[in-house]
């Protein structure tokens, strides 16, 4: 233990004393690795940017049937229970979709397209509550503004229907519970409970509704058959397995795949390059090193036989150029580092404008650095076995010549 402490001590001072070839050894090192940053950065937060812009719009990940269907509930619950599923709820015809509504502060009234929602809505997740009855809505941000509307004011809400030869319309008081986020849809939409979405296609079709007092012909006892429904996958990595599922079960779909297929397709595109750029600089900075040290220890032979006669083993003799190899990665790889911030920081200040981009365009995370210097040190050490092999055949006799 005292001689592998003795040739720390002896490594750091004949390193720090010849600090000009230790300096040209960081520079090398820093110059290799710095450009290797700043492209894994670019790759890292181009790549997670558009990431994060697919996965953050739910629109991305939502599977839209195409036509009329026959979904009962048990089918709805099917796909509700898989893990690759975020959201699923089901809809009616779209003509039977459609309600009017109006407010006492707007003198028109609005026409709105009717969705039914749930908690775990992805198009409502700033949303905290949701329709749980008849009497609540949550408006899109363009209704609201042209009923001139807020959270927790009432509405009334309409729906009018041709019935044995009459035209009939009955009304209904709801409350605004919330109001949509403007980047969920810009059409006039109303986001209501299952229940009335159900309810509206019932009156229009000409059948009675005895929760609301609404009459009409008496609704059969018969299972509930939706056209249609509104899919949200869990992750963007699900979308193709589930369209492909829902294809075999004979639904046409239609889906964002090519987008996200070519985000992916990007993705290993720039990885593979970032590591055959990598691989290429480590393989050449490791002979680089390797070399340099090889001839660093042919420059010490006197020394380090010196070494070897006054009781060192062969076995301590080895850890001298692998101690050195180490301190010049550390000190490359924070040159390195200073220097990849520098551009990080010019790169995210000027172009990421340039390119409209509200995010940082470049960026690596903590553990990013870790393995950095975790890789650059495993470079620096097997490189530093070329020197220490050397140094290892080194005999005391020696140093015995030069006494």
């Amino acid at each position: 233990m005292a001689q592998l402490s003795s040739i720390v001590r002896l490594s750091f001072r004949d390193y720090s004393h010849e600090w000009r070839m230790s300096g040209c050894f960081i520079l090398a090192l820093s110059s290799v690795l710095a450009p290797m940053m700043i492209l894994f950065g670019l790759k890292f937060g181009i790549v997670t940017t558009m990431l994060e812009q697919l996965i953050e719009n739910p629109i991305n990940r939502e599977i839209k049937p195409i036509g009329s269907g026959r979904y009962d509930d048990a089918w709805i619950d099917r796909f509700r229970n898989r893990a690759d599923v975020e959201f699923i709820i089901p809809k009616t015809r779209a003509l039977a979709a459609t309600i009017q509504l109006k407010s006492d502060s707007a003198k028109r009234i609005l026409s709105a397209e009717l969705l039914a929602t749930a908690k775990g809505d992805p198009l409502l997740a700033g949303s905290t509550s949701f329709p749980k009855h008849y009497h609540q809505v949550i408006l899109s941000q363009s209704a609201a503004k042209k009923l001139k509307v807020k959270r927790a004011e009432e509405i009334d809400a309409s729906l009018a229907r041709q019935f044995q030869g009459k035209r009939e319309r009955v009304h209904l008081p709801i409350k605004v519970i919330d109001i949509a986020d403007a980047t969920v849809t810009s059409r006039n939409v109303a986001f209501v409970s299952l229940d009335l979405l159900i309810a509206s296609e019932q009156f229009k079709d000409g059948r009675a509704v005895t929760d609301l007092s609404w009459g009409g012909d008496p609704v059969a006892a018969a299972e509930r058959i939706y056209p249609s429904f509104r899919l949200y996958a869990r992750s963007i990595y699900d979308v193709e397995k589930l369209v492909n599922d829902l294809e075999k079960e004979g639904v046409k779909v239609k889906a964002n795949v090519a987008e996200i297929a070519t985000v992916q397709s990007i993705d290993k595109n720039l990885s593979v390059i970032f590591w055959i750029i990598a691989c290429v600089g480590a393989i050449g900075f490791s002979f680089s090193l390797g070399a340099s040290l090889w001839a660093n220890v042919d420059r010490k032979r006197k020394e380090l036989s010196v070494l070897r006669l006054v009781g060192f083993k062969s076995g301590r003799i080895v850890m001298f150029p692998v101690f050195q190899s180490i301190y010049t990665a550390i000190l490359g790889w924070l040159l390195a580092v200073l220097v990849y911030l520098g551009f990080e920081y010019l790169i995210n200040f000027f172009l990421a404008p340039r390119l409209n981009l509200d995010r940082a365009l470049c960026f690596l995370l903590t553990e990013h650095f870790l393995w950095a210097l975790g890789l650059t040190i495993v470079i620096a050490i097997t490189a530093a076995i070329l020197g220490g092999a050397r140094a290892a055949g080194i005999e005391p006799s020696e140093g015995l010549r030069d006494i």
